[in-house]
């Protein structure tokens, strides 16, 4: 019995998706990770061939983070089709590629809330810039001064605009 990330399910197609998040942005997911993380996944995908009807289905792992893949944890992923999303990786299909053509920026982004003040927002469903740009008075449920409000809202929007320049 694995704990699984998430699990996502489309037609015929079964995916098995671990996240790893590292608040060092300079830190690298070596090979051991995607190793360990396909080990699981056959792990998993042995139990799902087990249930009645799936033997036809499309199964995959999946490893997604925020920084970035080692050269060596990419070739690994491709040889043993294991698909791998990182910051930068891969090309055009990339998490910035992604935030940056949807304009999903997340509001953990933002410099000038502190922890406690985002995990607020996000508790009352507040998850991208845009929202709280549509609705900034989210702000008035965050115990802040007009003036630092004012700078959330500033850089909430600069952050949404990079897409309109």
């Amino acid at each position: 019995q694995h704990e699984v990330d998430v699990i996502a399910q489309k037609a015929e197609k079964h995916f098995m998706v671990e996240c790893k998040f590292h608040s060092d942005q300079g830190r690298r997911c070596d090979v051991k990770i995607p190793l360990y993380i396909q080990s699981r996944f056959k792990d998993v995908e042995a139990a799902w061939l087990q249930k009645q009807g799936h033997g036809n289905k499309f199964h995959q792992g999946w490893v997604a983070t925020n920084t970035r893949f080692t050269t060596d944890a990419i070739e690994y992923g491709k040889c043993m089709d294991l698909y791998l999303l990182s910051w930068d990786y891969p090309h055009n299909q990339s998490l910035k590629h992604w935030i940056d053509e949807t304009g999903a920026h997340p509001i953990t982004c933002l410099t000038t809330l502190s922890g406690k003040d985002k995990q607020a927002l996000l508790d009352q469903g507040i998850v991208l810039c845009r929202q709280l740009c549509d609705k900034p008075g989210f702000l008035d449920q965050l115990a802040l001064s007009e003036s630092r409000k004012r700078k959330v809202m500033e850089e909430a929007e600069g952050v949404c605009n990079i897409l309109q320049s």
